[in-house]
């Protein structure tokens, strides 16, 4: 019984370890945009414009949404921190979103601070 619980015990252990731990984001920023796009055209300009985000390594993650109103769409990016998200919206790929994708109105941005993720 005594080797079974150092064995629980090390197996316990060697689970919480990673040798690469995933980021977790800090800051969720949610952008939303009425275009004159259909989902076609808004997915070809979406993955046209991809190298551009992916190649920022401070944006852990996107997620290319379609909202339930006909017209809008939008992307939901996690950072790493607010400070790698501010120096985004001072470069100039986020100065040609609302370009690129037609907008008919100023798009909607939301900041939040996230506090934990469910899974990694």
């Amino acid at each position: 019984m005594k080797y079974l619980s150092l064995i629980v015990a090390g197996l316990i252990f060697i689970s919480g370890c990673t040798s690469s731990p995933i980021k977790s984001g800090k800051v969720m920023q949610i952008v939303k945009m009425r275009t004159s796009l259909n989902d076609k055209e808004f997915l070809r300009i979406a993955h046209e414009r991809e190298p551009g985000f992916a190649s920022n390594p401070a944006i852990l993650q996107k997620y290319y949404i379609k909202l339930n109103e006909p017209g809008y769409y939008g992307g939901v990016y996690i950072w790493e921190s607010k400070e790698a998200l501010q120096k985004f919206k001072e470069s100039n790929l986020p100065k040609t979103i609302a370009k690129a994708y037609r907008g008919i109105e100023r798009p909607s941005v939301e900041i939040v601070d996230i506090f934990f993720q469910l899974r990694n």
